[in-house]
């Protein structure tokens, strides 16, 4: 594992989020460890990004990346990327990959298989108490309001 260590001013951070945006695009990222540091105009964030040795980003072996613009149809895909978007904000405020929360796969399988229940959505696999009692309703949340307007089913 590596490190990489970057300097985001607090009053124009524009250059520095994009350096560090690049470079975690660009790697396998293990953690980002951020703290702010007050020096009133001069303010800056501190941000330590460990990661894997072997630099770029890659697919696990044997496994292809899976485009779910695809796989998904369109009223689907509305509530993925729904479902993206929370996963997202509960990883960042928890410092956590977004896969942690739950994957890509899974969050497409929630869709597909209409789930609308906490136990519907502990018959996915990889899916445990521990994630349904921290993140479970939150998602249940989404699903269930765009179950009931007609999301996941086509319009006529």
């Amino acid at each position: 594992m590596k490190f990489e260590f970057f300097s985001v001013p607090a009053c124009s951070p524009e250059q520095g989020q994009q350096e560090l945006n690049a470079f975690c695009g660009s790697h396998r990222i293990v953690s980002i460890e951020k703290q702010f540091v007050p020096d009133g105009e001069q303010s800056f964030w501190a941000i330590c990004v460990s990661y894997l040795d072997n630099g770029k980003k890659t697919t696990a072996p044997g496994k292809s990346k899976v485009d779910y613009r695809e796989i998904l149809e369109d009223h689907e895909f509305a509530i993925f990327a729904k479902l993206r978007s929370l996963r997202k904000t509960l990883a960042e405020q928890e410092g956590v990959p977004a896969y942690a929360l739950f994957t890509n796969e899974q969050l497409a399988d929630m869709v597909r298989g209409r789930v609308t229940s906490l136990s519907d959505m502990s018959s996915i696999e990889g899916i445990g108490k521990g994630r349904l009692d921290k993140y479970g309703k939150e998602f249940l949340e989404i699903l269930r309001e765009e179950f009931a307007k007609g999301g996941g089913t086509p319009n006529p």
